[in-house]
């Protein structure tokens, strides 16, 4: 669609090859009916041609005079482009027929139009250069007027020898009529001059009566013929044409002679009374016109305006685009209904409006081609999301598998869209894994709680055993039996959630217990024992952030156990035996406290690497 409608409105800009008013007796509008009256004439003419036959038809127009063949440059480049368009229409149905997008289309050169466009190039140099030649020809006549008018004026001033000037009179008239072309300001004024020197003349002339009143009569009777056409224009529909035939017959009006004195006053009032009626219907016409003109202009200014208002930072989806989109088709549509608005903007206004739909379809093209790269890439990461849960919809780790399924259901939100196309099949497969795993899950979960439940009760056995160790046991086999214990507690599966944490405490509290109760001080073992029992809470972020703070409680209140110890032992005489004695007692406990306080510090940084 945006090809389309460039090249409807640059085919409206660059519809213009009418020659300069300047080339035109009349006013600027005067060639409107002249180029209507030839345009279904050439069209019959050029339009079976082809576009070389054209060039070719161009090619001969250019060498001719300018004034004889613009009607037919015209016709020949509104034949080519009409060729023109239909082969744009054709290379663009072309272009999408192939899967291409509308937007990206760009013409293929034309040889043809490149050579049509350097004639009409030439054409236009040749014509400024017959305009040149005619201002100047045109300034060399009126020279030559003013010459004559001149001599007129002093052949009237000389009353007395006025018969002797007849001659030299009618020569004088005669070559006031052949200057031709005088520029338009001036040539109502020469005339007017000229029609008054002449009537002096006539009025001072002593000619004999039966030539004077013979004279007078076939004047008389041409201007009665001239005043009865001119009354007759106002029965001509095309104003424009019946006031190009008024300057006519105004021209004609001029080269006839004088009518008697008495009748030539009314006379005159006829023919400039009919003249009025025809000049009011063209200033009227034209009035109108100027004013379709500036609402045209208005109505271009308002749609441009419009069109400048759509924000395209803010058009960030397919549906705001494809609203944007019809608003603009609107308006460019709007656009064609308007007739021209005044010639000194509405070319302005016309590449106004042409840029801002060159800069949102520019724009459009360039959003689409992002968001389907986007798309492409996020229906990619929806696809391995789907393998990912495909692979892992089978598992029968319940607990650790919903985790990931949940992760995954995460990760699939936080994937931008894709096309619906893909986007509905690719949800399909993915929602069918998640629902398989979740169906399986939950048709399993009554086995679970009963194996739970049995993890609980072994748990608790593993607890009484620790709690009933034989006091007699040797402590090398005690050190061996709590070994065994811990990893017999750790082999056991998972137990009710709501349980695990108070099995968890009774069961490291009977473990300290045991160790206490028969002195085992195996700090290996120990934190053997601690690290495998952190296995139960590796699956569980949060127990794992409560151990750490525990962990952390214990550490601070061991640092300040020493840090007492330490303090207390200024206090102590250690001349005495007793003191003595104390002393080392005192440093017993701060070593073993500093051991401890060592022991937590591991056992912090295992949690830390869990979490």
């Amino acid at each position: 669609m945006e090809s389309r409608e460039k090249s409807i409105l640059a085919e409206e800009q660059n519809n213009d090859v009418t020659l300069n008013p300047a080339e035109e007796k009349t006013t600027e509008n005067a060639g409107v009916s002249q180029q209507e009256e030839t345009k279904t004439e050439d069209a019959v003419q050029y339009g079976s041609m082809t576009k070389e036959q054209l060039v070719a038809a161009l090619s001969e127009l250019v060498e001719k005079p300018v004034e004889d063949v613009k009607d037919d440059v015209a016709a020949v480049k509104h034949a080519f482009y009409a060729i023109r368009k239909n082969e744009l229409e054709k290379e663009l149905e072309a272009f999408k027929e192939k899967g291409n997008e509308e937007a990206a289309f760009v013409p293929m050169s034309d040889e043809q139009e490149e050579k049509l466009k350097e004639l009409l190039n030439r054409y236009k140099e040749r014509r400024a250069e017959r305009l040149a030649a005619q201002e100047a020809e045109m300034q060399a006549n009126l020279e030559k007027r003013r010459s004559v008018l001149d001599e007129l004026d002093q052949i009237v001033k000389d009353a007395d020898s006025i018969n002797k000037h007849y001659q030299r009179f009618q020569q004088l008239q005669q070559d006031f009529k052949t200057a031709a072309l005088v520029p338009p300001s001036e040539e109502k004024s020469l005339w007017k001059h000229y029609q008054t020197v002449t009537e002096q003349f006539y009025d001072l002339w002593k000619i004999n009566k039966e030539l004077r009143d013979y004279d007078f009569k076939k004047n008389l009777e041409a201007k009665e013929q001239l005043c009865e056409a001119a009354e007759k224009l106002s029965e001509d529909k095309d104003v424009v044409a019946a006031f190009k035939k008024l300057q006519e017959l105004h021209d004609k009006w001029r080269e006839i002679g004088p009518v008697v004195k008495e009748i030539r006053e009314d006379l005159w009032k006829r023919f400039k009374d009919a003249s009025t009626v025809i000049n009011k219907r063209h200033q009227e016409f034209f009035e109108k016109r100027k004013a379709e003109e500036k609402d045209n202009e208005a109505a271009k200014i308002a749609i441009c305006e419009e069109a400048e208002m759509i924000d395209l930072s803010a058009l960030n989806s397919f549906n705001k685009w494809n609203d944007a989109t019809k608003q603009i088709i609107e308006l460019q549509a709007k656009w064609k209904t308007l007739g021209f608005a005044s010639r000194k903007v509405n070319n302005e206004l016309f590449a106004r409006f042409r840029k801002v739909c060159d800069d949102f379809f520019a724009q459009k093209a360039v959003y689409f081609k992002k968001v389907k790269e986007e798309s492409a890439e996020n229906l990619a990461k929806k696809i391995e999301l789907c393998e990912r849960a495909e692979a892992l919809k089978d598992s029968t780790d319940w607990k650790k598998a919903t985790d990931e399924f949940i992760e995954l259901q995460k990760q699939w939100k936080a994937v931008g869209p894709v096309t619906r196309r893909g986007g509905d099949s690719v949800w399909k497969r993915f929602i069918a894994a998640c629902d398989y795993f979740f169906e399986n899950r939950n048709k399993n979960k009554v086995n679970v709680h009963q194996v739970e439940h049995t993890n609980l009760k072994a748990k608790k056995a593993v607890i009484e055993k620790l709690k009933s160790i034989d006091e007699n046991m040797p402590k090398e086999d005690v050190k061996q039996y709590l070994k065994d214990l811990s990893t017999e507690f750790q082999g056991i599966g998972h137990v009710p959630y709501k349980d695990k944490d108070k099995v968890y405490e009774e069961y490291k509290k009977a473990l300290d217990e045991a160790y206490d109760k028969f002195g085992v001080d195996d700090s290996k073992l120990r934190f053997e024992n601690y690290a495998g029992s952190l296995d139960e809470l590796s699956s569980d972020k949060n127990r794992l952030y409560k151990e750490r703070e525990k962990l952390m409680r214990q550490y601070e209140q061991k640092r300040n156990e020493i840090k007492t110890y330490e303090n207390n032992l200024g206090f102590f005489n250690i001349t005495s035996k007793a003191g003595g004695t104390v002393l080392k007692e005192m440093e017993r406990r701060i070593a073993k406290a500093k051991e401890e306080l060592l022991m937590l510090e591991k056992k912090i940084e295992l949690v830390d690497d869990k979490l």
